[in-house]
């Protein structure tokens, strides 16, 4: 083995290094370590190689895949097999503080809004759907996800645009003489299929030309929709006092809940006294507001309150499972196009989800399997509808809100020891609790609210206080929104914006606007259709985003400008399951994060075989160059793996506990910065 030292490295989080300790195991760590091997004797970069550095990896093999070759299950495959070492710590690791602040921040988190929903659903659809039913929706999602998905992160539930999907198909067929809910469950089948092809075929390549762009549009227009629906739920509430009372009660559910964000990131109180608030705020302030309904003189005024129904029952007079036979031949095919719609929208939505709650922000260590979560997502969907409920998929802002909720933090003191930041000090992210128990405990609280004494005190939650919530939610949304910041920095003072800003590199000011623009008018395209009788038409729109941002704007847009305007949803380390990020290079990259050069594709579609991973055969060129071999990787070619030497004499390249396993060329931290 080659003892030099590689000139620039960086260490993965220790968390990775005692997964794979048997002999003989091919571990997406070797992947990506191959992928960084291509260095000169002294390890310097030749010439030769620097010119090679972005070139895909099929190239790298010696193989230039066909088409039409579609390598089935191999993205699921991979998925399973990079996230499998890490189920044990998955629970082992639950085993810490922060897990029970996120268990009863995202029980709220998720019931909440899910409550909210269902009131617009129940109102809109004729008491079709109603609490139980999304509360049993939320429970699949939570325990499905937490016990066998690859991204136990991502909070599972009922969210805004299904909402608009369904009610809008309750519009469009019923009037018709249709079964309503057999014609849900024929969707949800027919999705459910469709959902598996697209996993199987590992559609979710694709997913490494999703970027900020299109990922800020939709966030955008999902705070929206919380906007909107608080707005209509007060409107629901009469005219008389109960109405200006409603008003009245959201608008403080606003500002308190809101003003516990604040404080929580503030310098205000001690460090522990944040976290409390901003962890038990919202909750504490549904609480509170439930009962001030209830003091003095406000107990005259006839407050509209949630209504539920029997527990465990459905809230209609029928049984959990649908008879989905009960239809006529016609609506089982008119079913396909409602069912096309309906996996656009959750292989984006998802996905999206997905990306967000392992974004560049956080310091995630595990791994990421995109495929096998999408074959998840189709069971879900498929069950679902047998069962009559909505079908649950990723939330948006929930899913990154658990992410975030799981961080652990430590005070430290400011690096700047000049001018007003001396004798500072500083909140700083020590690292993320990856585990399980939080999503399934907080399902498993959703299905303890089905009960009957839950339901009675959740019919006590007036309707204006879930509107108030609906607008903490929305409101927190835009709050971190890319296109809301870069609004704010259009409308700064230039002179006051700090030097450091990115976007004040762009020379041309109206990039910034035109591009700013671009988005506005695809957020409003978006919204305006789901305000029309073809909502269920939006997630065309949604799905265009992606070409749009890939083939559209860099003809209006320079090199430069797009990487300061835009950026990589998730760390390269996120997206190995899909192939890297379209246009940064995991080769393109020295120790320190910083760019060496770049034009191409991380890997270009097509050429999934060095990130997917999944069964090859021995002595092909993918098999090979998994494997370390083959031409330009080392191995039978003369270049062998490189492994560095600590001075107390232990092997870096090793994969024992404790140990450093280092890389050349590539820093997952660098993926904050914007892709081309």
């Amino acid at each position: 083995m080659a003892s030099q030292a590689p000139t620039n490295t960086f260490t993965l989080p220790t968390s990775l290094h005692n997964t794979t300790s048997e002999p003989g195991r091919k571990t997406w760590r070797h992947r990506l370590n191959l992928l960084t091997s291509r260095t000169g004797t002294h390890g310097e970069r030749t010439e030769n190689e620097s010119r090679q550095t972005h070139t895909n990896a099929s190239a790298r093999s010696g193989h230039v895949p066909k088409w039409w070759k579609i390598r089935l299950f191999r993205g699921m495959i991979g998925d399973v097999r990079r996230r499998a070492p890490f189920y044990w710590s998955d629970w082992t690791g639950a085993w810490d503080y922060r897990v029970v602040p996120a268990t009863i921040y995202m029980y709220f988190a998720n019931i909440l809004p899910a409550l909210a929903f269902s009131l617009d659903m129940f109102t809109k659809t004729n008491m079709s759907y109603g609490v139980n039913e999304v509360l049993l929706a939320s429970v699949l999602g939570s325990v499905v996800f937490a016990v066998f998905a690859a991204q136990p992160l991502v909070i599972v539930g009922v969210t805004g645009p299904i909402t608009v999907f369904n009610y809008t198909v309750y519009d469009i067929m019923v009037p018709t003489g249709t079964n309503y809910f057999a014609f849900m469950a024929l969707i949800g089948l027919w999705s459910l299929v469709m959902h598996w092809i697209l996993a199987i075929t590992n559609a979710c390549n694709a997913l490494k030309y999703v970027t900020r762009f299109s990922c800020d549009i939709f966030g955008f227009y999902v705070a929206f929709i919380y906007l909107q629906k608080g707005i209509q739920v007060l409107t629901r509430q009469g005219s008389d006092e109960a109405f200006y009372l409603s008003i009245t009660v959201s608008l403080l559910v606003l500002f308190v809940g809101y003003l516990c964000g604040l404080i929580g990131t503030s310098a205000l109180f001690q460090h522990y006294i944040r976290v409390f608030i901003k962890d038990y705020g919202t909750p504490l302030t549904v609480i509170f507001f439930t009962g001030f309904v209830h003091i003095g003189k406000l107990r005259e005024v006839d407050l509209s309150t949630l209504p539920t129904s029997k527990a465990f029952f459905p809230t209609t007079d029928r049984g959990w499972f649908i008879h989905f036979w009960d239809i006529s031949v016609g609506d089982v095919f008119i079913a396909i196009p409602f069912a096309i719609l309906l996996t656009i929208l959750f292989y984006f939505d998802h996905n999206v989800s997905s990306l967000i709650a392992q974004g560049t922000e956080f310091p995630l260590r595990k791994p990421a399997g995109f495929h096998w979560d999408l074959f998840l997502l189709g069971l879900t969907t498929g069950v679902a509808g047998l069962l009559g409920i909505p079908a649950p998929n990723g939330l948006i802002p929930q899913a990154p809100f658990h992410t975030d909720s799981l961080r652990v933090t430590k005070v430290v003191t400011d690096p700047n020891e000049e001018g007003e930041s001396k004798g500072h000090v500083r909140t700083i992210t020590s690292h993320v609790v990856e585990q399980r128990f939080s999503n399934l405990a907080q399902g498993l609280l959703t299905l303890g609210t089905m009960t009957g004494p839950l339901l009675v005190v959740l019919h006590l939650i007036p309707q204006g206080v879930l509107a108030g919530l609906f607008f903490v939610m929305g409101v927190q949304a835009l709050e971190g929104n890319g296109i809301t910041l870069k609004l704010l920095f259009l409308l700064k003072d230039a002179s006051l914006t700090p030097a450091s800003e990115p976007l004040k590199r762009i020379n041309r000011r109206a990039a910034i606007w035109i591009f700013v623009a671009i988005q506005l008018f695809g957020f409003g395209a978006t919204f305006a259709i789901t305000q029309t009788i073809a909502a269920v038409g939006f997630p065309i729109i949604i799905l265009l985003l992606i070409p749009i941002r890939t083939f559209v704007l860099p003809r209006w847009f320079s090199d430069e400008e797009l990487r300061l305007l835009d950026a990589p949803t998730a760390s390269p380390f996120t997206m190995i399951s899909v192939g890297g990020n379209f246009g940064a290079s995991l080769e393109g990259l020295d120790g320190g994060g910083n760019e060496v050069s770049g034009e191409d594709t991380a890997v270009p579609s097509g050429s999934e075989g060095m990130f997917v991973g999944g069964p090859v055969e021995e002595d092909s060129d993918e098999g090979l160059a998994e494997r370390g071999e083959g031409p330009g990787l080392g191995g039978r070619s003369g270049v062998k793996r490189r492994e560095s030497w600590n001075r107390g004499g232990k092997r870096r390249g090793s994969l024992g506990t404790g140990e450093s396993f280092e890389m050349q060329g590539m820093n997952r931290r660098s993926v904050s910065r914007p892709s081309k």
